[in-house]
């Protein structure tokens, strides 16, 4: 408890939390890959062996180049580290190819990238106002929202056992949203666009966005109540805005539109042919597509972080196609609401715990059960623990229906783990453990929602950050 009550020196313990983090990751190095593992070998080889002009249209393996053109020229750009590892790696045609050296370069790759995710924490960490203990100010919440993000336990088995490069594109969303606080909005709006252009699931959110640049940024006046004054609206910010997103999406498409590929990059990158649902069921349901827009209409000016939070919870729930790991959008961004707020505090364990156990089911192999499961706990103990300190003058963070609810995990994690393995409905229905899982998850990610979308609706804004 120490390290709560330094009022200078936060370096000290952030590093620490940083430092262990990554020694976490370096130990789970040698743990179960995904599909995934070879996806991203086989775009370094394409990015590296072939011209521009065949990126988008190169299919030898089934994991085609799928994601905005940065992210294929941050593929290019590591794969002329890679060759020093093993060039074999870059050879298109050597499918599912894989040796410790390919190994040890993926993953170092991914732990070395998760630099900017660092930074982008440490910024936003700057937003949040410390917590009176007395007449002392303590770094409190500083150091949960730290843990919370940088051992969130989501995104260490997304993206160092299952293996994705999340990391640092989190990292760029924070910053945008550290930016965005510190009322440097060019900027925030500079890192979202280079962020929409490295992965476009992030168009989730761009409507949140869009109505708080209008309102905060086109704006240059308010009202004492918080509405804005429409006289004061400036079309140069318009155009600076638009200058931004049109320069950063030029840089990206502009190779493409001279080779006149843009419908093939579009047709990679929302390939509507592949149906509704992703192959693995994510904890949704389709119903109400329309929300999102009811959504913004009503709650544009109550809080960018709300916002940004409703937008990616909103189309993870609607979605079309939607990847389990989606869900990392929306628990992320709400690590930082809570800190400030108990209701939102609440919100966020119901949505951090059964959005994190929906991942589950991308490890399956036995080795990884123990290392899940532990991690798993000690994250989950640790947000609850600390929340219900920060917020003990609070009422209670959950009801009996949500502790009842939160528990049925332990027994639900018994029955496809333990029990299941050894039934006859092993072979006859070897999805139904999935299925459980995602059925069961579906119903707590919703519940969250539905808090997030009455709370918006219902309560004040969040609280107010430091000013810069």
């Amino acid at each position: 408890m120490a390290a709560f009550t330094i009022a200078a020196g936060t370096g000290n313990w952030f590093s620490a939390l940083a430092l262990g983090v990554t020694l976490l990751k370096c130990l789970l190095i040698p743990t179960y890959h995904s599909t995934d593992f070879e996806v991203h070998r086989n775009w370094l080889a394409i990015t590296h062996s072939l011209p521009i002009s065949q990126w988008y249209y190169e299919a030898t393996s089934e994991w085609t180049l799928d994601y905005p053109p940065f992210f294929a020229w941050f593929e290019y750009i590591l794969s002329h580290v890679a060759k020093y590892f093993d060039q074999e790696m870059l050879n298109v045609r050597n499918l599912n190819y894989s040796s410790s050296r390919t190994l040890l370069f993926q993953r170092f790759s991914v732990i070395f990238m998760d630099v900017l995710f660092v930074y982008a924490v440490h910024e936003c960490c700057k937003c949040i106002d410390g917590k009176k203990v007395g007449k002392e100010l303590t770094e409190k919440p500083k150091f949960i929202l730290s843990v919370l993000l940088m051992w969130n336990f989501g995104l260490l088995i997304v993206d160092h056992i299952h293996f994705q490069y999340n990391g640092f594109l989190f990292g760029l969303m924070l910053l945008s949203i550290a930016r965005l606080f510190q009322k440097r909005h060019m900027e925030g709006a500079f890192f979202f666009a280079v962020l929409l252009h490295f992965k476009h699931i992030y168009l989730y959110v761009a409507p949140a966005y869009g109505v708080y640049l209008l309102r905060s940024y086109c704006f240059t006046a308010n009202k004492p109540d918080g509405s804005v004054r429409w006289n004061s609206f400036s079309f140069v910010r318009v155009i600076s805005l638009g200058l931004v997103v049109f320069l950063v999406s030029a840089l990206s498409l502009g190779p493409f539109l001279a080779l006149n590929q843009l419908p093939q990059v579009f047709s990679r990158l929302f390939p509507f042919k592949r149906g509704l649902c992703h192959a693995y069921w994510a904890p949704n349901f389709w119903a109400l597509y329309n929300a999102l827009d009811k959504v913004l209409s009503v709650i544009g000016p109550r809080g960018f972080l709300r916002c940004l939070t409703l937008c990616a919870l909103s189309s993870f729930m609607f979605g079309w196609h939607v990847h389990e790991k989606a869900i990392l959008l929306a628990i992320l961004p709400m690590s930082l609401l809570s800190v400030q707020k108990a209701g939102d505090a609440s919100i966020f364990l119901i949505l951090t715990t059964t959005g994190h156990y929906s991942l589950f089911p991308l490890l399956f192999t036995a080795p990884e059960l123990p290392i899940k499961i532990l991690l798993m706990l000690l994250f989950t103990i640790y947000s609850i623990s600390s929340l219900k300190t920060l917020f003990r003058k609070e009422k209670p963070l959950f009801n009996w229906m949500e502790t009842f609810y939160l528990l049925g995990l332990g027994p639900l994690e018994v029955c496809c783990e333990f029990v299941f393995p050894f039934t006859s409905w092993k072979v006859k229905y070897p999805f139904l453990p999935l299925l459980l899982t995602s059925v069961y998850c579906a119903v707590g990610i919703t519940y969250a929602w539905f808090k997030l979308y009455v709370s918006v609706l219902i309560d004040p804004p969040v609280g107010k950050t430091k000013k810069q």
